[in-house]
């Protein structure tokens, strides 16, 4: 029997958390922050990698933003989209919980 999955939705008050499985890890050969998950490394950018940095179940989704807008001197309204499709994203791929 198959069981079906239901996608978690991210909203404004959700507070992303990295799953339990995943971490951040610096690599010194490459001298890069790696995303670490069973048998899978992602190498996130500069704004991918402050993204996860701020998902620590403690930050909502509007909080994130606020400090991206103040780190990067940018419109929070520019950057809302980009942020919340990769945090959904993540979520869909079951690294980070919202």
């Amino acid at each position: 029997m198959r069981q079906e999955r239901t996608r978690t939705m991210l909203s404004s008050g959700s507070a992303p958390v990295l799953k339990p499985h995943v971490r951040l890890q610096y690599d010194p050969v490459r001298q890069a922050w790696a995303v670490l998950s069973p048998e899978k490394v992602f190498w996130p950018d500069e704004v991918s990698l402050d993204i996860l940095r701020l998902c620590d179940g403690r930050h909502s989704v509007t909080q994130i933003l606020e400090d991206l807008a103040v780190r990067y001197d940018a419109p929070h309204d520019e950057m809302e989209a980009d942020v919340e499709a990769f945090l959904q994203e993540w979520s869909d791929r079951f690294l980070v919980a919202l």
